[in-house]
């Protein structure tokens, strides 16, 4: 608990859908694989695969589906409120997003980028493990920060 362990999954998917440059109405959904998770140790990441944490034998995924959104101000800044599924808890979550703005590729075509922040407790999704230090402290912190940036890309409908 006195540094930052980073990490992130190798295997997910996204699907952002949206009408023209309104993304207030869009429809977002996310999946990661979770034994693709990795922290750059194997050891920490066998254990965070195991029973202890994901239990990636008995839940292989993670799952986001937003179900609203909040304008903060007229500077990119929104609230983005979902429905986290870790094992085989759902709880809501609240997320920031910065809008960072639309710009056109070499080909044409739109793309928007977007920063997204949040915090969960990975006990409310029964990830309890821990121990405690010789110092008596513990181990693994309860807060999980989350952190992402995205570039959606313009499809046209009907494209694949």
């Amino acid at each position: 608990m006195i540094t930052t362990i980073t990490g992130g999954f190798s295997s997910y998917d996204a699907s952002i859908e949206t009408e023209g440059n309104d993304f207030m109405t869009a429809k977002v959904s996310f999946t990661a694989d979770t034994p693709s998770v990795s922290t750059g140790n194997p050891d920490r990441d066998r254990h965070i695969k195991s029973i202890d944490f994901f239990d990636v034998k008995n839940f292989p995924e993670l799952k986001f589906v937003a179900t609203g959104y909040q304008k903060l101000d007229d500077n990119g800044h929104y609230k983005l409120t979902g429905a986290m599924t870790i094992r085989d808890i759902t709880k809501k979550v609240e997320l920031d997003v910065e809008f960072t703005g639309v710009v056109k590729d070499p080909s044409g075509k739109n793309k928007a980028g977007f920063i997204i922040t949040g915090r969960i407790n990975r006990k409310d999704f029964n990830l309890k493990w821990n121990v405690i230090t010789e110092a008596g402290s513990l181990m693994v912190g309860e807060e999980v920060r989350i952190d992402c940036e995205v570039q959606l890309s313009e499809v046209q409908s009907g494209s694949n």
